[in-house]
């Protein structure tokens, strides 16, 4: 699908929670090539108060009805991970182009049936992985495919979330599905033309140790042995009391790299408590910009015809990355990609 360049981008969002709702604002606010056309979630409200503070002339509770819309030319799926699938399926079976939030899919089945879905639909299908559209992250990407460190041999990537208010509605393997789900595709992105071949995984709560015998795991570390010789850890912690931290490195035969700076600004003092700094306690804060590009480049995608830069394929190889940490902790040993099992 390709419109004008005068006309801009009819796009329906599904989904009108936190997530979505910064979306939303995206697309009715900062990309001149987008309008918001409507809004469906089927909470009662939701997706009319998200419309109505936009500006967004429809607001619908029913999720079908806005994917058969023919007045929109692109879906932003920013529903629950699990309902993801089904929804890439359903928007591009409608001839829709799909912005899809991570995870695509929670199983290759589904994976491979959403991509298969956009396939032969003709329709372009973007995945939200927001750090590959940070400005430090791109350029440590670039400069590793230019050369620039050499070969790389050790790899990094951390996420540590601000806090764990209530593990209850946590479903299970969330930790590797929707966490570490990011840096499993950061690593592969920080190590262009090699991919993953072995796995090994711990997970435990150490967070929450009270909610262990429930399933919770709230802290993981994850080594993953790549075809080019290379290796890398990823590891996730659910309460970093220190704010919302994210980060990277790759070090090479030729020099290193390092992504991310939890501190809010440039600014640090220096008194009697010794040095302190203000830190980011959001995601949206950190990647704000990240999350706008990455919309913003789907729009562009959709308009041009080209393809997106995170696509469903990426979105299953990171997933299969997951599958083997999961797998891995199960099992207590290390897993073949090739071998995994869902």
């Amino acid at each position: 699908m390709a419109t004008t360049p005068q006309q801009p981008l009819a796009v329906g969002l599904v989904g009108a929670g936190r997530m979505g709702s910064f979306h939303a604002e995206s697309l009715a606010r900062r990309i001149p090539g987008a309008r918001l056309a409507a809004v469906a979630d089927p909470a009662p409200g939701a997706a009319q108060g998200l419309a109505d503070r936009l500006g967004c002339p429809r607001a619908l509770t029913d999720i079908g009805e806005l994917l058969t819309d023919p007045g929109i030319d692109a879906v932003v799926i920013a529903t629950p991970a699990r309902t993801h699938a089904n929804l890439v399926e359903a928007a591009a079976r409608a001839g829709k182009a799909v912005y899809c939030e991570k995870p695509m899919a929670v199983t290759l089945d589904e994976a491979d049936r959403a991509i298969a879905a956009a396939e032969e639909a003709g329709v372009a299908l973007q995945v939200g992985f927001n750090r590959r559209f940070d400005a430090g992250f791109r350029a440590a990407h670039d400069k590793v495919a230019a050369g620039g460190i050499g070969t790389p041999q050790l790899l990094r990537s951390l996420t540590r979330d601000p806090r764990l208010v209530d593990p209850a509605p946590v479903p299970p393997w969330t930790i590797f599905l929707e966490t570490l789900i990011h840096d499993f595709d950061t690593l592969r992105y920080l190590n262009p033309g090699a991919e993953p071949v072995e796995v090994f995984a711990m997970a435990d709560a150490l967070v929450r140790p009270d909610f262990r015998d429930r399933g919770l795991l709230d802290t993981a570390v994850v080594t993953i042995r790549f075809d080019n010789g290379a290796m890398a850890t990823a590891e996730a912690n659910f309460q970093a009391v220190y704010g919302y931290d994210v980060r990277g490195e790759v070090f090479g035969s030729a020099g290193m790299l390092t992504m991310g700076d939890i501190r809010r600004t440039h600014l640090t003092g220096y008194g009697a408590d010794g040095v302190t700094a203000d830190c980011v306690s959001y995601d949206q804060d950190l990647f704000h910009d990240a999350y706008v590009a990455e919309l913003a480049d789907f729009t562009s995608c959709v308009r041009t015809g080209t393809t997106p830069a995170v696509t469903g394929h990426n979105a299953r190889a990171a997933l299969s990355i997951a599958l083997a940490a999961i797998q891995s902790v199960t099992t207590s040993s290390p897993v073949l990609i090739d071998g995994i099992k869902e």
